[in-house]
């Protein structure tokens, strides 16, 4: 009864402490008027701020413009990038085009799961290690139960972004965060088994989210955007070109191999 009490109570109202709109008059966001108390505050502070209900600092704030930035590539090959790119081709919305687009970016093996993933394994491995775990005996035990996302990546298995983004830390004085530096040495204990599982974007990012404090679900919420400036080039270049021309396929490049021509009765 306890469920169907609770939406009884709530039928028919909204019960929020996140904030209300008065049209005409003004607008509560997280317990301030937005426009006489928010209204400079910087769009990705008050994203973060509506997510988390913190106030983040501006070295903070300036971590996460980088976490965005430097992952901005404006290739319509890259898997969500092309979605943007043939749903303008194929002249639908814009909005549409790029919803899509973010909907995929959630991919487990290389998107928003990858990173997810990668935050959940370093909280664990922290978790092991102040408990008084060793970390080579806990990554091994990992890799028998589980895949370790964060590592390895597709093509090249150098990622260009991490030196930028380090250089960035540093100056900020966050390279001495917790999950930061594990990141690193899980690093350490998988390059001698594995050469080619250098630790990539996801496990970076994954580990300064998680030493600024975010939860798992406040970080998917905040990632939601991360790849959102690259895929506008792509969707602007594919409205400048003829409809159906990004990545048009001839039937003769279709290697199709299953059942054969079929007769259908008159």
């Amino acid at each position: 009864m306890k469920g169907v009490e609770f939406l009884a109570n709530n039928a028919g109202r909204l019960k929020t402490a996140v904030g209300v709109c008065y049209p005409g008059s003004h607008a509560i966001f997280r317990g301030h008027d937005l426009h006489a108390d928010l209204r400079d505050m910087d769009w990705v502070e008050l994203y973060v701020f509506g997510i988390t209900g913190r106030r983040f600092s501006k070295p903070q704030v300036r971590l996460l413009h980088a976490i965005w930035v430097y992952t901005s590539y404006p290739d319509a090959r890259l898997w969500n990038n092309r979605v943007a790119a043939l749903t303008t081709s194929a002249r639908s919305s814009s909005n549409l085009g790029m919803a899509a687009a973010i909907a995929v970016s959630e991919a487990t093996v290389y998107g928003g799961r990858a990173g997810l993933q990668s935050m959940q394994f370093l909280m664990r491995a922290k978790a092991a290690l102040d408990a008084g775990a060793e970390l080579r005996t806990h990554v091994q035990t990992e890799l028998q139960e589980r895949r370790i996302y964060g590592y390895g990546r597709p093509i090249n298995s150098t990622d260009e972004r991490i030196p930028w983004m380090m250089a960035l830390v540093k100056e900020l004085g966050f390279d001495q965060g917790p999950h930061l530096k594990l990141a690193f040495e899980v690093e350490k204990v998988l390059l001698p088994l594995y050469p080619k599982l250098r630790m990539n974007y996801a496990a970076l990012h994954a580990a300064l989210i998680a030493d600024l404090g975010l939860s798992l679900r406040e970080y998917q919420l905040l990632r939601v955007p991360t790849f959102m400036a690259g895929m506008v080039p792509c969707a602007v270049e594919a409205a400048e070109k003829p409809q159906g021309a990004m990545f048009p396929t001839p039937c003769s490049e279709v290697a199709y191999e299953g059942a054969g021509k079929r007769a259908w009765p008159a």
